[in-house]
């Protein structure tokens, strides 16, 4: 159970904080069922309700700093979706995005960096599948280790390369 306080990850809310954990009083709802009353930190004029028992909504706590710190320093290692196919490559891409996991999400980035690299070079655009992939995977990662390293989420990326380029030193 989480607390007042704490930071989580929940499900396409993204990173929020419980405000409190309490019954509301909503018509056809169990006066008696508990709830998360979460504030999402990127949509502060938004209030979600989750039950406590939820088993559907993924919810975790936000990673720390030694971990997100931990997770830079193996994304050297980290596989790219190998998928050649459009179709089975969107549906690894939905896979990873529906587990809410920071090394999925750092599959599908570097997944379509290289792509994005690639079709460049051939003188093609980027998809707007791809975009729209990359877009939402570099929202959730950003932000979760923005609030873990407590900088900046525009600062994040710039955190990530120069933290790996000074271990390839």
């Amino acid at each position: 159970m989480f607390e007042i306080g704490d930071y989580i990850v929940c499900g396409n809310n993204g990173i929020c904080i419980v405000e409190n954990v309490n019954t509301i009083e909503v018509p056809d709802v169990d006066p008696n069922r508990l709830y998360y009353i979460l504030r999402p930190v990127f949509a502060k004029s938004s209030v979600v309700y989750i039950p406590v028992d939820n088993d559907k909504i993924i919810m975790r706590k936000v990673l720390t700093k030694e971990q997100v710190n931990e997770l830079i320093d193996r994304i050297p290692e980290i596989e790219t979706i190998g998928e050649s196919n459009d179709k089975q490559r969107e549906e690894r891409f939905k896979e990873c995005m529906r587990r809410y996991d920071c090394s999925d999400w750092i599959r599908v980035i570097k997944t379509l960096y290289l792509r994005k690299q690639e079709r460049v070079e051939r003188g093609q655009k980027v998809t707007a599948t791809d975009a729209r992939y990359l877009k939402t995977a570099e929202d959730n990662l950003y932000g979760e280790f923005a609030m873990a390293l407590g900088i900046e989420k525009n600062q994040v990326e710039e955190f990530i390369e120069k933290r790996i380029g000074s271990h390839k030193e």
